[in-house]
């Protein structure tokens, strides 16, 4: 205590959720139209967009007049939730469940900074030195099985997070989280998070998922994977949780559902926090993106992410305006074939540059993509603050440089059989021996009509070059568990923004959890290090500038383009406002959308 006693404390804001995107609206010029208007429109042009977007995506009255309470919505995902234990979640579609879900202590807003929502906690402060946070959490928060949240369930979740157990894999939050040398509660609901060392970044390493001490401190000792055991079986299907939501109903690669909790809002008989916006909240998995289009203009589904096909070809006329409207807004959000550096193909620069020269850019933006998406040039999106300023300029496809480039790798038709062979190092019985192989591997990709579109189109391209690319359509968990287990030779894939740049370790640092490819660079590494000790905002930015600039030479990946987000929205709801991570997956989010009135 004497620690905390002498250090000198620096408040952070604790406002409410909706309050910085409430700001934010406030200070921009009244709808050109209103709502009844807005939804006559078509949304065909940029003016279109801006016009029904200004007056839709207005928040509800604080008061709540106006919102139907009562609605049902239905949402859509592509692929089901792999786990509904936040700690364990890899994909999309767990993050989107946890959102509804789980209790963490500070959020992030519409700008991706982050803040203390006043619905969870009283008090933030950081010490003057950058070495302690300290959050007092407020004392009407209770799981959902009635028990009240407390300062010891955060410390118990670092533990936790931090066990070290070959059967306990944490794919993406003890990355941030071991940033911290300890995590402690010194009340039911003060705790203190201490730091390895000051870093820019010490804010996003407390702002983990919180697990109920009193469920978790029983079942672990039998099954520290949280994967194995009935008990947690049971708890997949029915976790104890402490967010708006909780998951009432679950069926494999089907749907999902939650419901409102009542102990969110309400506590002793009085309400204390605003009421979620919806009775229930279903989420119908639809891989293939047709048939959820056509779930959408029937009413059967309420909100869906929209490809370039459907938007530009599919949604303008009478069946899709009957009941829907769309609208788009920028997110940093990229995607890629990624190289997995361990087969015996891509371990080599010069090979995955060859697959990147081989690539025909201009039928894949302008045919596959309708023309609404971005060449990319690297993971940082050219309009974030952490994109170089001297960026790469996008790539031109040239098979005679792929051809070369393949040459110089010892990538060469030795028999004369029109494809590429090479005598290299491979595993037979737990041997190491020599033999000659040709090229010859794997393209996993999406289900997707587009996604399949684009792995054909890289296989077109290579057998140009005398490549074998052999394309595996994969449905979305199988696609994951691929990934995490570096079971495949290469795989279409994508990345949204993390809060801050920083999380790209987590992908491209040398063993990271989701570094599928297996990229290592030292350089890469050190620069990542340099860029959380340094507070200098253009200092940091020049680094991760550094980093990108790395990573394009590395070509770890062959960056295809940048996607901003394409929603369609029926027309009974109201407040969806975009962010460089979509609509969703910020402050408020998910939770500033409503139902008007009078339901669907």
């Amino acid at each position: 205590m004497d620690q905390l006693d002498e250090a000198e404390w620096i408040s952070r804001p604790v406002v409410a959720s909706d309050q910085p995107l409430r700001l934010a609206k406030a200070a921009q010029p009244p709808p050109q139209l209103t709502a009844k208007e807005a939804l006559k429109l078509r949304n065909d042009s940029p003016e279109a967009n801006e016009k029904i977007l200004s007056a839709l995506s207005r928040l509800a009255p604080e008061d709540g007049s106006g919102v139907d309470f009562d609605a049902v919505i239905v949402r859509h995902v592509t692929g089901d939730i792999a786990t509904s234990n936040p700690l364990l979640a890899s994909s999309v579609t767990d993050a989107e469940l946890a959102d509804m879900t789980t209790f963490s202590p500070i959020a992030f807003d519409q700008d991706l900074q982050y803040f203390g929502p006043a619905e969870r906690i009283v008090s933030w402060e950081s010490s003057a030195d950058g070495t302690m946070d300290r959050i007092v959490l407020r004392d009407d928060l209770t799981w959902s099985d009635g028990k009240p949240l407390t300062a010891w369930d955060v410390e118990f979740t670092f533990k936790l997070i931090m066990t070290d157990h070959p059967l306990l894999v944490i794919p993406s939050i003890r990355s941030d989280v071991e940033q911290m040398k300890a995590v402690v509660a010194y009340d039911a609901r003060t705790v203190v998070f201490f730091h390895q060392e000051p870093s820019a970044i010490t804010y996003k390493n407390i702002s983990y998922p919180i697990l109920p001490k009193h469920i978790y401190e029983k079942t672990l000792p039998e099954d520290p994977s949280m994967k194995r055991s009935e008990a947690h079986s049971k708890l997949e299907d029915h976790p104890v949780s402490c967010g708006p939501y909780e998951l009432v109903s679950r069926k494999k690669n089907q749907e999902f559902v939650v419901r409102r909790r009542e102990g969110w809002y309400m506590h002793e008989g009085r309400q204390v926090r605003p009421k979620p916006h919806f009775a229930e909240v279903r989420v119908k998995v639809i891989e293939n993106l047709n048939t959820a289009l056509l779930a959408l203009r029937q009413g059967d589904i309420h909100s869906a992410e929209l490809r370039a096909e459907h938007w530009t070809s599919q949604t303008n006329d009478e069946r899709f305006y009957r009941l829907n409207t769309k609208v788009y807004g920028t997110e940093w959000t990229e995607f890629h074939f990624v190289w997995n550096q361990h087969t015996p193909y891509f371990s080599d620069p010069r090979v995955r540059w060859a697959m990147t020269y081989a690539f025909d850019y201009d039928e894949l933006l302008n045919v596959i993509c309708r023309g609404l998406y971005e060449q990319s040039v690297g993971n940082f999106h050219p309009k974030s603050w952490m994109f170089p300023k001297d960026g790469p300029a996008p790539v031109v496809q040239d098979i005679g440089r792929a051809r070369q480039l393949l040459d110089e790798a010892g990538w060469v038709d030795s028999d004369g059989d029109g494809f590429r062979d090479k005598e290299v190092e491979i595993e037979e019985g737990g041997k190491k021996v020599r033999r000659r192989i040709p090229f010859e591997f794997t393209l996993m990709t999406y289900t997707s009509e587009s996604g399949i579109q684009a792995a054909t189109l890289m296989k077109e391209c290579l057998d140009r070059i005398g490549v074998v690319c052999h394309v595996k359509p994969t449905e979305f968990s199988a696609m994951q568990e691929a990934n995490l287990e570096r079971k495949f030779d290469a795989s279409m894939g994508g990345w949204g923004t993390g809060t801050d740049p920083d999380m790209n370790k987590n992908i491209f640092g040398t063993g990271s959890t989701r570094n599928y490819g297996n990229y290592s660079n030292e350089r890469v590494d050190e620069l990542f290090v340099q860029g959380r000790m340094e507070f200098d905002p253009e200092k940091r930015a020049a680094i991760y500038g550094e980093i990108h600039k790395q990573l394009w030479e590395d070509q770890p990946y062959t960056w295809l383009f940048y996607r901003s987000g394409f929603f369609a929205f029926n027309k009974k709801l109201r407040g969806y406002n975009f962010s460089p991570r979509g609509p969703l997956s910020f402050s408020p989010g998910f939770d500033g959308i409503y139902a008007a009135d009078g339901g669907f």
